[in-house]
């Protein structure tokens, strides 16, 4: 699920792939449901691509939405992000991902993964873990 979900670089908010069309993606918003052309002079990323920066590995974007889903028993975080201080995002992102590298995670970083995790849970996706393992087979079965 998480390799159709995407990030369009200077626009809010995450889009769904819907189809591809000669040097442009077809997405649809997830909030607002509206279908737009993003072209590949945007930086876009797909979900499934975002890791974590950790003391050791990175950790895979997957893991840490099912490790805030799991602290927060499926529901949306309750923290308002614009009133959360520094200490605050960092304290709570230590609760879900203890090993997350404090010099190279930002703030701005802490505040995106939230808001990204209360859209996805908003709009009902919060199979992180299912499509992990149905994506997990496609691999070994192109291989």
């Amino acid at each position: 699920m998480l390799k159709t979900i995407l990030s369009i670089s200077g626009k809010p908010g995450l889009y769904k792939l819907i189809s591809q069309g000669r040097n442009m993606l077809i997405v649809e918003s997830l909030t607002d449901k509206k279908r737009f052309p993003a072209y590949g002079n945007e930086k876009i990323i797909s979900l499934g691509d975002i890791a974590m920066y950790t003391d050791t590995d990175d950790v895979p974007l997957k893991d840490v939405l099912l490790a805030m889903k799991e602290k927060e028993n499926g529901a949306a975080v309750v923290m308002d992000l614009k009133k959360a201080t520094a200490d605050d995002l960092r304290a709570y992102l230590g609760e879900v991902l203890p090993t997350f590298d404090r010099d190279r995670v930002y703030v701005t970083d802490i505040k995106k993964l939230i808001s990204w995790y209360n859209l996805l849970v908003a709009c009902g996706m919060t199979d992180f873990e299912e499509a992990a393992e149905v994506e997990a087979a496609e691999e070994k079965t192109e291989e």
